[in-house]
């Protein structure tokens, strides 16, 4: 490790031990079914919003915390698997899993690593570099982390416990935890999409961007993206790298998507308040945000289009697909395409009782077509799939008193976006919805030991001075 970084790990210490206010311990493990301390928060995910949410628990006096993660360590998160970009979309300055401890950003850890000259003149952040830096930020805070972990199932417990099933390398086991939150990013609540229309292919000749690709292996083959999203272009880039002879990006939209909602919704007011308007509200905004889609950057768009293999169609949503003797055929109403091999950047869709972890109590998680009927022009099928979250980012039932316990699941997300605006699948939204889900995860911890804060309060007797009186002479009145 460098100089610099051994200095900057110092202060980091150093500033967190200077804001460590108040320091008293609050909370008492629970005893789980096992015998054994059951813990007060499992989080679900070692990545970026799993780092912060623990992060966040620790400076809040919750350290009897576990995070797990079924990737190898270093490997959480899209960032070294199949995030196909060179860089962060995010600009450098945006701050996030720190939770605005400056010595704990990304700037001051690049500064510590490579200089403030390349800094400086650095325009985005690798993608490698951000995923190096995530491992260092969680090993410096001392975050608890448990990789090769993924988890099962969820089930209630005794005690007002929940049971995590939770499998390794070892075999299964059961966790016990008082509340789990589940940063599990894109996946969270459902899968990614294979349109219906290619659902019927041979499996070897289709993927979504979420896949583990063999790009070399598509050197001299004709490849079709289905979508025009950021990822469907890096996924487009990198077959086109990888020497595709043909790459063609079918586009549903008359006219590709430019505008990139992110950039206007980064502002305080709205990252913290969305969650505080009423339904009518928060659908009106989130509907218009998610319609549009996520735009792409220019360097994005340039990887592709300096390529003459690289074809763009407007337009051109598939309507049907099938295997002929010449590859995969796709049709369009602008014509005909055909691949030997398809890739679909067609987002990803809610299915709860498609997730193993979720299937137990999949049919009560409600949802905000339970929740909300927006007027006729506004109607939109796949939002309403979305959770309906309560203020703590919990899970609410569809009908009540079924799974009362699932209000101790914790969804931190891109399902959790029609309730919060983007917060779990988004450095810009961390240093506010971070903050939330942690004042709501410490408040119901508090409100569920009321009780014994109530007899710790009346039975508390240390006084705080001494107070001496001083001896009096004879004949003198007090």
């Amino acid at each position: 490790m460098s100089d610099a970084l051994t200095e900057l790990e110092a202060t980091v210490r150093a500033d967190l031990a200077m804001i460590a206010h108040p320091h008293a311990a609050w909370l008492e493990p629970k005893t789980g079914p096992d015998g054994n301390a059951a813990l007060d928060v499992l989080i679900v995910g070692g990545g970026q919003s799993g780092i912060a949410i623990g992060f966040g628990l620790m400076r809040s006096r919750v350290s009897n915390i576990l995070l797990i993660d079924k990737a190898e360590e270093g490997k959480e998160g899209p960032w070294l698997t199949y995030a196909r970009m060179p860089t962060l979309r995010s600009p450098k300055d945006y701050t996030g899993p720190d939770l605005d401890i400056p010595s704990l950003t990304y700037q001051s850890w690049h500064e510590a690593r490579f200089g403030k000259e390349s800094w400086q003149s650095l325009s985005l952040i690798l993608r490698e570099h951000w995923a190096e830096y995530l491992l260092w930020l969680r090993r410096t805070i001392g975050l608890p982390v448990s990789n090769g972990r993924e988890l099962l199932e969820i089930a209630p417990a005794s005690g007002g416990l929940l049971a995590a099933r939770v499998k390794h390398a070892a075999g299964v086991e059961t966790l016990y935890a008082r509340k789990i939150v589940l940063a599990t990013g894109q996946e969270g609540m459902g899968d990614w999409v294979i349109p219906e229309q290619l659902r019927a292919l041979p499996a070897r000749s289709v993927a979504t961007v979420a896949d583990d690709i063999d790009f070399e292996g598509l050197r001299g083959k004709r490849v079709a993206l289905i979508g025009a999203g950021a990822s469907a272009f890096d996924n487009a880039a990198a077959a086109l790298e990888a020497g595709a002879a043909e790459v063609h990006l079918l586009c549903r939209r008359a006219q590709i998507q430019l505008i990139q909602p992110y950039r206007w919704l980064t502002f305080r007011g709205f990252l913290r308040h969305l969650s505080d308007l009423d339904d009518a509200w928060r659908w009106r905004f989130m509907r218009k945000i998610l319609e549009m889609r996520e735009g792409f950057p220019q360097p994005t768009y340039d990887r592709c289009a300096r390529h003459a293999a690289f074809t763009l169609h407007e337009g051109a949503p598939v309507e049907a697909a099938r295997e002929t003797g010449e590859g995969i055929e796709l049709q369009t109403p602008r014509g005909s395409v055909t691949a030997d091999f398809v890739i679909c950047g067609t987002g990803i869709d809610m299915n709860f009782a498609g997730r193993g972890e979720l299937s137990g109590f999949a049919g009560n998680i409600a949802t905000w077509a339970d929740r909300y009927q927006p007027p006729e022009d506004e109607r939109n099928e796949r939002l309403g799939r979305f959770p309906y979250l309560a203020d703590d980012y919990a899970f609410t039932e569809r009908v009540p008193g079924k799974t009362p316990w699932i209000c101790d699941i914790h969804l931190f997300a891109i399902a959790s976006t029609m309730s919060f605006g983007p917060s779990g699948s988004s450095i810009n939204a961390m240093t506010t919805a971070v903050p939330k889900l942690v004042n709501g995860l410490t408040r119901g911890l508090f409100r569920a030991d009321i009780a014994r804060h109530w007899a710790s309060l009346n039975a508390y007797d240390v006084p705080q001075a001494v107070v001496t009186r001083p001896a009096r002479k004879m004949g003198e009145i007090p």
